[in-house]
């Protein structure tokens, strides 16, 4: 079954709470996230013309770092976003930006290669199970000819939803009834936070698809991972 951007706005405000407990972290996310996004413009080589779909934008506006991509992509009018809660403040923001809104683990609104680049950051973490993670990229491949998404990187010392370190190294099950015992009741859900390591997150792609996995971070840490290429091989293009 196709599936759709995940139920993840009413995390937003638990997010942006819990990195307050670590010093700089907004403005680190923000630098990350700039990487992220000339890893983007470097991999993919969009056109001014090509048509973008963001899968997941936040109805936060109050962190330098939130819709990054709608901030920093310089042809707005090429951009449509989605999302499950209010986002039409972005329209006003950015202009020349659509968005729309759309319903939890529901296929999005798109005909079969309607984009030609599918752009998401850190939403898969928040579809669920395996399984879960593993239909929302194929419903990103079905509406797009090109993708580019980004998650956390789930071997990053410091877990950045919950701001505690290490903890997360922990067999799954540990790990979780640890964060039950902490307080952590929403992050401690699969269906809320389940996070992903470099070969897991290839794992969730069909085997004819070429993926780039890549990596961004400091000190020679990597903080988040990135997956792009081509949607199906008959699409395939150089991607570096």
């Amino acid at each position: 079954m196709a599936l759709g951007v995940a139920e993840i706005m009413s995390s937003d405000s638990l997010y942006y709470k819990d990195t307050g407990k670590l010093p700089f972290a907004s403005k680190v996310s923000a630098l990350f996230r700039k990487k992220m996004f000339a890893r983007f413009m470097a991999g993919m080589l969009p056109d001014p013309d090509y048509r973008i779909l963001d899968v997941g934008v936040t109805c936060d506006e109050k962190h330098q770092e939130s819709n990054y991509f709608e901030n920093l992509y310089p042809h707005k009018d090429k951009i449509v976003c989605v999302g499950t809660e209010a986002g039409g403040y972005l329209e006003k923001k950015y202009p020349g930006i659509k968005f729309i809104r759309v319903e939890p683990h529901k296929p999005l609104p798109f005909r079969d290669k309607e984009f030609d680049i599918v752009f998401s950051n850190a939403v898969i973490e928040h579809v669920g199970s395996r399984g879960a993670q593993k239909a929302f990229v194929l419903e990103m491949l079905r509406v797009g000819k090109f993708f580019f998404l980004t998650t956390p990187n789930r071997w990053c010392p410091v877990e950045l939803h919950t701001a505690i370190p290490l903890l997360h190294y922990f067999p799954e099950r540990i790990y979780r009834g640890l964060l039950s015992a902490l307080g952590e009741t929403y992050w401690n859900r699969e269906e809320n936070l389940n996070l992903l390591t470099r070969k897991e997150l290839k794992s969730l792609f069909p085997a004819e698809v070429g993926v780039v996995i890549g990596g961004v971070g400091c000190f020679g840490l990597t903080t988040n991972l990135l997956a792009y290429g081509a949607s199906q091989k008959a699409d395939r293009r150089a991607v570096s």
